[in-house]
């Protein structure tokens, strides 16, 4: 069996078409055999594989040989920018959904949801529900929330209900992180400020202490966790030796960079030989295949990456199989 651990979609019940007279529901077309989604005034044309309808993303699973998919909603349509109550709102209105996505996906398909992490308590609240119904895996969170990030004091009860209530946590950039000008050349914002979005949240994570004072905490970082296993390290020297970094671990466990090994990864590193090197850091145990689909910088054929990473046959099953099966049986499993 093989599992994608991070693709997204656009459940139907979201669509602007469902209530055109709500602007801010994403509107979604097509141009030249590629979707368009309209949001916000902008229009993404990044999407080049099919975003809402399911079965089409089951059709383009079988063609790359994968048995089962988590799917997570798409960023922009987390909301952290609305107040908490219209916030709280929308990820109902794409929970629902989400779940009908789940019911529909004939045993293949488990379920991230959304919660208005713009009010961390009442995210706590919601993740709690969210989880007894039973139906989700657990949530999708950005690295950041209108510019804080999540190791920031403020989120602490959302983590401590997602450790009290076992939640897989997924953290995704923004997308948009970093107002820098270079960022809009090049693709960069993507290419460079995506990884950079996740390695800087999951630094932040470990050096406040999110990490240590939740140790059942499963958190799954997007892109191979960016940068954050090469600069292990070097976030563990600054631990040690410059006091702004943040206090020492007496505990040579728990610091920074065994901290590291805790996170969950995608196999999102478009490069074997990088892969393998995640892989060989962090233990195959903790590297789940992954896709990003449907956007143009998705992993082509993901399962082929893992292939061609060179693991011996129980790392490769899994890395394909194995590590996402265990962690979805923790929330809502895949059934086969």
């Amino acid at each position: 069996m093989t599992i994608d651990a991070h693709a997204h979609v656009i459940v139907p019940e979201l669509l602007r078409a469902a209530a055109p007279g709500e602007s801010w529901r994403p509107a979604v077309s097509r141009e030249d055999g590629r979707q368009v989604v309209e949001l916000a005034g902008r229009r993404i044309t990044s999407a080049v594989n099919e975003f809402t309808d399911l079965e089409q993303i089951l059709s383009h699973c079988d063609a790359l040989a994968i048995d089962g998919i988590v799917l997570s909603p798409w960023v922009p349509l987390l909301f952290y920018e609305v107040d908490a109550a219209d916030g709280l709102d929308r990820c109902r209105l794409q929970n629902s959904g989400l779940s009908a996505v789940r019911r529909n996906g004939a045993g293949r398909v488990s379920v991230l949801g959304a919660v208005p992490l713009q009010a961390p308590e009442l995210a706590a609240r919601e993740l709690c529900d969210l989880m007894a119904a039973g139906e989700f895996a657990g949530v999708e969170i950005t690295a950041s929330v209108n510019g804080e990030y999540i190791g920031a004091a403020r989120f602490e009860p959302f983590w401590a209900a997602a450790e009290a209530a076992d939640a897989l946590v997924f953290v995704h950039p923004t997308t948009r992180g970093f107002a820098d000008p270079v960022f809009d050349q090049r693709y960069l914002w993507n290419l460079v400020g995506n990884p950079m979005e996740t390695t800087i949240a999951a630094a932040h994570l470990v050096l406040s202490g999110t990490m240590a004072r939740h140790p059942r905490l499963r958190v799954m970082l997007a892109h191979g966790g960016g940068a954050i296993v090469p600069l292990a390290g070097r976030i563990r020297h600054g631990q040690q030796a410059v006091a702004a970094a943040g206090p020492s671990a007496e505990d040579p466990s728990a610091a920074a960079d065994a901290v590291i090994r805790r996170f969950l990864f995608d196999t999102v590193t478009h490069d074997p030989r990088q892969l393998r090197a995640l892989i060989d850091a962090v233990g195959a145990d903790r590297v789940l295949l992954g896709s990003d689909y449907p956007f143009d910088m998705a992993d082509p054929d993901p399962v082929a990456t893992v292939t061609a990473a060179g693991l011996d046959a129980d790392a490769r099953a899994a890395v394909l199989a194995g590590n996402a099966a265990r962690e979805l049986r923790r929330g809502a499993e895949v059934r086969g």
